[in-house]
C-alpha cells in the first residue's frame, strides 16, 4: 500500500503550496491519523510527543475550516502553556496560511498588551494564546469569543502542571458550547484525563507512540555523577568533541544553575552560549533562541518552562544537567532533539539523590535508561560539606515520603519551650539578640557596653 501524501487529505491548493514551501515531503504518523479525523469534524484527543509534527496535524485542518478572513472576531482559539510555545505555533500558522488572507494574533504575557490589543481591534480569525493573558484581555472587554467554532489545547499536561486549570475552566464557560475540540498532550496523567472528560465530546483518540515514551530517534545515556563540580568536569570533557556536540541544549532545574552553567561555558569560549529562564526579559529570550536556531551559538542553556515551544531542527544533543522533578518534563526535554524523524541524543547527569527521580522516570517511560561509566579522563571531585548536606536532606525527604515513620538525620526539631515573663516588661533574652537592647529614644538598637 502506498504511503499517504498531503494531497490525499484533500487540502486546498493554497495550503499544499505552503506545505511544500515549509519543506514537508510526507506526513508524519500523527498527521496521518489526526488530519482526516479533524477535517471530518470529530473531537480529537492526541497523545504525541513534541517533535512528531503535531502542530501541523491540527493547524492544517483548522485552516481548511476557517478558510478565509471574515468579520472582526476570532473563530478559532489555540491555547498553549508558555509564551515561547505560543510564538512557535503562531509562526507555524503564519507559514501554513501564507497564501491565504487569514489573520492570526498571538497573545501572551511578559510584554505589554497594547500591541496585541491593537492587532485584535484590526480584526482576527485565529487566536493563539496563553490562558492567563487571554482571560485578562477578555475581562478588559478586548476579546469577543462568541463566534468561536474550534478550540485546540496544546501540551495540556504542561498546562495542568503549571496550574492553568482555573483559567481553562473560565474560558470554557465563556466560549460557545457548540464547537470542535482538539486536545494534545505528551502524557495522559490523571489531570489531563479529567480535563478531557470536561470538554471533549465522544473524542477520537490518536496515539502515535505509547504514553510518555521518548521519541524513538533519540538515544539515551545516564551518567551517575557525585556532585556539581564533577558534573561540570564531565560536561567540559564531552564538549571537547566539537564535531559531535555541535548544537546542544542544556537543561537545569533552577535559574541559578542555568546562569552558572552559562557563565562556565562562556568563560571557556567554546562556541558561544545563550541562556533562557524566567528572569530573562522577553526580547532577551527571543534573541537567545534565534541566535541558537541560526547557528550563531553552540549552546542554549534553559529551564524547563522557558524552553517549552522551542522548535529547532538539528539539535545534536540534549544534556540534562539536573534531573527534572516533574517526570513528564524528561520526555519534553529529550524531545527537543531527534525532531522530524532526525537522529538525536540525550545525556543525563544524576547524583545520588537524583537517582530516586531517575527510577520514577523509568517507570513513567517504561524503559531503563542505559548507564554509561564515567570516562577515565574526568576528575571525580570531592563533594563539599554543604552539597553533601543538601543531598542527604533530599534523600531523607524521599525516604519520609515513602515511609512516614522514617525519621532520618534531618527530622523536624522539637519546638523551643515558652518562657514566662520574669516581671513587668521584662522577658528572657533571645540568644540571637543577646547584647542588644532598645534605646530610650525608641528606634535603633545599640550594643551594650561591657
Amino acid at each position: 500500500m502506498a504511503l499517504p501524501s498531503f494531497e490525499d487529505f484533500k487540502l486546498n491548493k493554497q495550503l499544499l503550496t505552503a506545505v511544500a514551501d515549509s519543506g514537508f515531503t510526507k506526513p508524519t504518523p500523527v498527521q496521518v491519523q489526526t488530519i482526516p479525523l479533524a477535517m471530518a469534524g470529530h473531537d480529537v484527543m492526541g497523545i504525541a510527543q513534541t517533535g512528531t509534527g503535531k502542530t501541523a496535524a491540527y493547524v492544517l485542518p483548522l485552516l481548511m475550516k476557517v478558510k478565509y478572513a471574515q468579520g472582526k472576531h476570532p473563530r478559532a482559539l489555540i491555547l498553549a502553556p508558555t509564551r515561547e510555545l505560543v510564538m512557535q505555533i503562531e509562526e507555524a500558522v503564519h507559514n501554513l496560511s501564507h497564501y491565504t488572507d487569514l489573520r492570526t494574533v498571538g497573545i501572551y504575557g511578559g510584554v505589554g498588551p497594547k500591541t496585541q490589543i491593537d492587532r485584535i481591534r484590526e480584526g482576527v480569525d485565529i487566536i493563539v494564546a496563553t490562558p492567563g493573558r487571554l482571560v485578562d484581555l477578555y475581562r478588559k472587554g478586548e476579546l469577543h469569543l462568541k463566534e468561536l467554532k474550534t478550540l485546540v489545547l496544546d501540551e495540556a499536561d504542561k498546562m495542568m502542571d503549571m496550574g492553568f486549570m482555573p483559567q481553562i475552566r473560565q474560558i470554557l464557560e465563556i466560549i460557545p458550547r457548540k464547537r470542535q475540540n482538539l486536545l494534545f498532550s505528551a502524557t495522559m496523567h490523571q489531570k489531563v484525563l479529567v480535563l478531557s472528560e470536561e470538554f471533549l465530546e465522544f473524542p477520537m483518540k490518536v496515539e502515535v507512540t505509547p504514553q510518555a515514551t521518548p521519541v524513538e530517534t533519540v538515544t539515551q545515556i545516564l551518567y551517575q555523577v557525585p556532585n556539581l563540580r564533577t558534573k561540570i568536569a564531565l560536561m567540559e570533557h564531552l564538549f571537547r568533541d566539537r564535531e559531535t556536540f555541535n548544537r546542544v541544549m542544556i537543561f537545569t532545574r533552577s535559574k541559578t544553575n542555568a546562569d552558572n552553567v552559562s557563565s562556565f561555558l562562556d568563560r571557556k569560549g567554546s562556541g558561544g552560549v545563550r541562556v533562557v529562564h524566567g528572569n530573562k526579559g522577553q526580547n532577551t529570550r527571543i534573541n537567545a533562541v534565534e541566535a541558537f536556531r541560526d547557528g550563531e551559538v553552540r549552546y542554549l542553556v534553559a529551564t524547563d518552562v522557558a524552553a517549552r515551544g522551542i522548535d529547532i531542527q538539528d539539535v545534536s544533543h540534549v544534556i540534562n544537567f539536573d534531573v527534572p522533578i516533574i517526570y513528564e518534563d524528561y520526555v519534553h526535554r529529550i524531545g527537543r532533539t531527534g525532531r522530524a524523524e532526525q537522529k538525536g541524543a540525550s545525556i543525563t547527569f544524576a547524583n545520588e539523590a537524583e537517582m530516586h527521580h531517575i527510577h520514577r522516570i523509568e517507570q513513567l517511560i517504561k524503559m531503563k535508561i542505559p548507564r554509561a561509566p564515567m570516562p577515565e579522563q574526568v576528575e571525580i571531585h570531592k563533594t563539599s560539606f554543604e552539597e553533601q548536606q543538601e543531598i542527604n536532606k533530599e534523600l531523607d525527604l524521599q525516604k519520609r515520603r515513602d515511609d512516614p515513620d522514617f525519621k532520618g538525620a534531618f527530622h523536624e526539631k522539637k519546638a523551643r519551650p515558652n518562657y514566662e515573663n520574669k516581671g513587668k516588661g521584662e522577658k528572657t533574652r533571645d540568644a540571637k539578640k543577646a547584647g542588644w537592647k532598645k534605646t530610650k529614644a525608641g528606634g535603633g538598637s545599640k550594643r551594650k557596653s561591657r
